[in-house]
Formats: structure tokens, sequence, C-alpha cells
């Protein structure tokens, strides 16, 4: 037998992790079925929809995080440029756009082959890069779209850092 087809009981499940994380933050949550859980976080600038999906295929747990932007399709193209450049700078996860919808998401997988158990620190982990990345870059969206910036001179402002206080 190919450890392929090898059939791993975890102790724990996934998203039963999540669920507990969101219900000891007081985050509003709602759990799709075994394999999802969808959950509202305040972050920085706004609220993110964050998404769980335990995918047992892959033996992976994914989590996508968006934020309230519509790209209105005269700004996709920009907004694809500015994703590419946002990737450019990530060492973990990445930024996407769902084409129909026109939402920007940032996307990220921890993969938990061979049965591996995810512990609550490695989730905490994985939902906090999301938000702060979405913190970090939300901004640059929103010059894209609403002040009709370059994606270059809009990742250039909110990089842009300052020192000492005013």
């Amino acid at each position: 037998m190919s450890l392929i087809e090898l059939e791993l009981d975890r102790n724990i499940h996934p998203v039963d992790i999540i669920e507990h994380i969101a219900a000891i933050n007081d985050w509003s949550f709602e759990r799709q079925d075994a394999d999802e859980i969808s959950i509202s976080v305040k972050g920085g600038w706004c609220d993110y929809h964050v998404s769980f999906n335990w995918m047992e295929e892959m033996e992976s747990l994914h989590l996508a995080c968006a934020f309230d932007l519509k790209v209105p399709e005269a700004r996709r193209g920009e907004i694809k440029q500015l994703i590419a450049l946002v990737n450019e700078q990530l060492w973990i996860g990445h930024f996407d756009i769902w084409s129909r919808e026109g939402v920007v998401l940032f996307r990220n997988s921890h993969l938990l082959s061979g049965g591996a158990e995810v512990s609550p620190q490695q989730c905490e982990a994985l939902l906090r890069s999301a938000t702060d990345s979405c913190d970090l870059y939300y901004q640059a969206f929103q010059f894209v779209v609403w002040a009709g910036k370059s994606a270059s001179d809009a990742l250039a402002e909110v990089m842009f850092e300052t020192v000492g206080q005013a």
C-alpha cells in the first residue's frame, strides 16, 4: 500500500480549532459545514471577511481573506498590476482578484500532509499573516480604485515609512 492510499485519522478537525479561536475572540462566524467556516475580523482599516476551508484530499487548510472593495472593470488592469507588485513583496500567501466579482482577496494555505496536526498557534499565525498583509496594502488598493493612481505610485505611497513622532 502506498502512503497516498493510507487513511489517517486526525485528533482534532482543523476547522474546529478555527471555530474555537473565533469564539474566544468574540468574532462573528458562521460554520457552513464541517469543512468550512466564515469569520468577520476587525482589521486596521476595515472588517475582513475570512473564510477557512479544510481540503481533505490535499490535507490543506485554505484561508481566503477579503475586504469590501469591488474593483470596477475600468480599474482591473491596474489592480492586477498592483497585485503583481505586492506579491513580489510577500514571503507567504498572495493577493488575487476574483475576475467575475472583481473582489480582491488574500489567500494562503497550511499543508498538513501525512496526518500532521495543526495547532491553535499555527491557525492564529495564518490568520494574522492575512490580516497584517491586508492592513499593510489596503490603502494601495484604495488609491488605485478610488484615486486613480498607478499601481507603482500607490505601492510607493503605502510603503513610505515615517520616523519619529509629530
